[in-house]
């Protein structure tokens, strides 16, 4: 039987991995120049920072250089790689976002003679962005978030005091965290995008 094209395409890249576990570097180079522009890709569409994708890219044919002993077992490169290159940029972004928090919870302390630094100024920047973004909001979902993230209720101390279900106030809010969330991500640089994603997470 004649081997599909697809089926030539998954037999090349099994043999150009296994040269690879062998510690062939041209074989490395060649899945390199394939499949970095696609993992480049697929990192943009989630960080939003070129530099950032460039770093995660990187990073990620360093993992494929150094899994000697896995390479073999790789039926599927493309899906293999998207994988990795998700879970490794979700693990990027985690990183990043404990940074920004930590130092959040510093800058708040930080005396008049700090207000300079880059991390006071990051939070100063997410501060301004984020309440622009919610006097965007329409009036009761607006309410509803200053009740429950701003105040700390809950959805049913919010339903109780405005005189409506707590399901009410959960679409509310939801379509209000919507709206926040793509306001962020189109107003400000990953940094900022980060801290307010973590800001921003249902809490009922």
């Amino acid at each position: 039987m004649i081997p599909t094209k697809l089926e030539e395409i998954f037999n090349d890249e099994k043999a150009l991995l296994h040269q690879i576990s062998t510690g062939d570097t041209k074989a490395f180079s060649t899945i390199f120049h394939r499949y970095s522009p696609k993992v480049y890709n697929y990192a943009l569409k989630i960080v939003k920072s070129e530099t950032l994708a460039e770093e995660i890219t990187q990073e990620i044919f360093v993992k494929i250089w150094n899994q000697e002993e896995y390479l073999t077992q790789i039926e599927n490169l493309d899906a293999y790689l998207r994988v990795l290159t998700r879970n490794h940029t979700l693990k990027v972004l985690r990183r990043m976002a404990l940074e920004v928090r930590t130092s959040r919870m510093m800058a708040s302390n930080y005396k008049e003679d700090h207000n300079e630094t880059e991390e006071y100024i990051i939070f100063k920047d997410s501060e301004k962005v984020l309440n622009q973004a919610i006097e965007k909001l329409p009036a009761q979902q607006k309410l509803v978030y200053t009740l429950c993230h701003q105040e700390g209720l809950k959805y049913e101390e919010v339903a109780e005091r405005l005189n409506i279900s707590k399901l009410t106030v959960k679409t509310h809010m939801q379509h209000a965290l919507r709206f926040l969330r793509n306001y962020v991500s189109t107003h400000t640089d990953i940094a900022i995008v980060v801290i307010l994603m973590t800001l921003l997470a249902e809490k009922h």
